[in-house]
């Protein structure tokens, strides 16, 4: 079954000269992680707001192609019914976190929902042990750190119980240890859950080991979309200004130069050791 399809898609935003997306066809499967990633301004955030409805809802402008989203068309369904469906993770949580406590903030969207009292109360349990956070439960959001944050952002979206969650760049406000165990933690997430995600992020390194596919973007448009060695080694990221995951681009040169001839390995502390023998290899 498929979480999300775009068909030929193209947007320009209301007052401006040029497409932000143009020609944009791609697919999110059941229980996929894909990564979208691309230089600033490719237009990222832009296939957020038109999965989840807010464009052209919320951002008018000139709408051509198709979107679904679980059988559904973003375009002219309620973003109440959608949010039942996915769930976006914003780039700094500060904005998605409003109330005076950790639990009223997980309250907020079943309430709006008009659930029972006792349903609301069952989904805020639940969205906090899943997201390890229960010991926070009556902390207020500004007493949290960046992590416990995105996290308390995360059990939010998730009392909502979406089948896809699409995260924009979860890692910006993050130290790269917290990020490291943040995308760690949203990937096992994905396999308790059997949800599908959709993440913005540019810190491929972490990344690399744990989706299934990614899609590379520049000025509104999919360059590449494949599994993360077939785009992580191509030099088309280079062309556009984009870095592959350092210990790829290790074992590209060392190929390069004779002395490894296997596929770059994706996981970092797998390439650590591998990277070692060789080097006793070739003492």
């Amino acid at each position: 079954m498929l979480a999300l399809t775009f068909n030929d898609f193209s947007f320009k935003y209301a007052g401006s000269t040029r497409f932000a997306l143009k020609d944009v066809s791609f697919k999110v499967s059941t229980g996929e992680f894909i990564l979208l990633t691309g230089p600033s301004g490719c237009g990222k955030s832009t296939i957020c707001r038109a999965a989840l409805g807010l464009i052209p809802q919320s951002y008018p402008g000139d709408y051509e192609g198709e979107i679904r989203i679980f059988g559904l068309d973003p375009k002219s369904t309620p973003i109440s019914l959608i949010a039942q469906k996915a769930g976006l993770v914003f780039q700094d949580p500060d904005n998605q976190l409003f109330t005076l406590s950790v639990e009223r903030d997980i309250a907020f969207g079943p309430e709006n929902l008009g659930l029972p009292k006792f349903e609301i109360v069952q989904r805020v349990d639940w969205a906090l042990h899943v997201v390890e956070i229960t010991h926070l439960r009556n902390k207020a959001p500004f007493e949290l750190s960046g992590g416990q944050k995105q996290r308390v952002a995360i059990a939010s979206i998730l009392a909502m119980r979406p089948s896809l969650l699409i995260l924009d760049e979860p890692t910006s406000f993050l130290d790269p240890l917290s990020a490291y165990k943040f995308l760690n933690f949203i990937s096992l997430l994905r396999h308790k859950l059997e949800i599908s995600i959709l993440m913005i992020e540019h810190r491929l390194d972490y990344l690399a080991p744990l989706v299934d596919r990614v899609i590379l973007m520049s000025e509104g448009q999919i360059l590449l979309d494949g599994s993360p060695i077939e785009v992580f080694s191509s030099p088309v990221l280079e062309r556009i200004g984009i870095s592959p995951p350092i210990h790829i681009a290790i074992f590209e040169r060392l190929s390069d130069l004779g002395y490894y001839n296997g596929v770059p390995p994706l996981d970092i502390p797998y390439a650590i050791e591998l990277l070692k023998s060789l080097v006793v290899k070739n003492v």
